[in-house]
């Protein structure tokens, strides 16, 4: 029986070549570049995480507001999926399929409100299915069959954490792919919503993706338990967003 410490970064041996060894390659900087792209076929791009409701509603209308907005999206995907994806790649890498699906309900039970819950499962899905497609790797194609028979709901940080663990792509690329993942549509969404720029998108971009580091080692010594992401107005919107008569995005 595979056992782990989830408080504790796993070395994945999957291709007999260390996480340290592994974080340093070239082949592995342009894996994290291919399965942690935004434009990555799963179907992100068509979902606005509840900027569509904001600018609707007057919450964002400028550079300065649509910052602040996405700032906020990203510290609450720290706070909650990103603990869950390392737990799930240290799971992964024990191979614990069924603490895969365990953490896999967590996240699941925590997202409030309808259309984010659609949205972590079908970007989960077909992440997992390119995964088995492209990778070809057992235990995706283990969870795609624990998906399928509706034995785990399959949200998107696990099937990001299991892609990356089965490639030996260590725990701290995952996270900063998931958390580049959390920005980059809602900017992409705001060039098609509202008044702002590409210069301004990719200053935000770059101003949140410096804090990275240091969400990640907040995220990578905390428990499964203190996944939490508070932001009530982005639950608000997004009910109101399931509402709406007019929608350009999913979500």
């Amino acid at each position: 029986m595979n056992t782990y410490n989830p408080h504790i970064p796993a070395k994945c041996t999957v291709t007999g070549t260390s996480a340290v060894e592994a974080e340093s390659r070239a082949e592995s900087l342009v894996r994290l570049l291919q399965f942690g792209d935004s434009m990555f076929p799963i179907g992100g791009f068509s979902f606005s995480s509840g900027l569509e409701s904001a600018v609707q509603k007057g919450v964002v209308t400028n550079a300065t507001t649509l910052h602040e907005f996405t700032r906020t999206a990203v510290e609450q995907a720290a706070r909650g999926d990103g603990i869950a994806l390392i737990a799930a790649h240290r799971a992964a890498t024990a191979s614990d399929v069924g603490e895969l699906m365990r953490i896999d309900e967590m996240v699941y039970v925590r997202k409030l409100s309808e259309e984010t819950r659609a949205m972590s499962v079908r970007m989960g899905k077909k992440f997992t299915e390119m995964g088995v497609h492209v990778l070809g790797a057992p235990l995706l194609r283990t969870w795609q069959d624990c998906i399928r028979k509706t034995l785990s709901p399959g949200c998107y940080p696990v099937a990001l954490a299991i892609n990356f663990a089965v490639q030996n792509l260590p725990e701290r690329h995952a996270f900063a792919a998931h958390q580049y993942g959390a920005a980059a549509p809602i900017l992409g969404a705001a060039l098609r919503l509202m008044k702002v720029s590409h210069v301004d998108t990719q200053k935000i971009l770059y101003d949140l993706s410096g804090q990275i580091e240091a969400s990640y080692e907040r995220a990578a010594t905390a428990r499964l338990s203190d996944m939490s992401g508070y932001a009530p107005l982005t639950e608000i919107l997004a009910a109101v967003h399931t509402k709406a008569h007019v929608r350009l995005f999913m979500n």
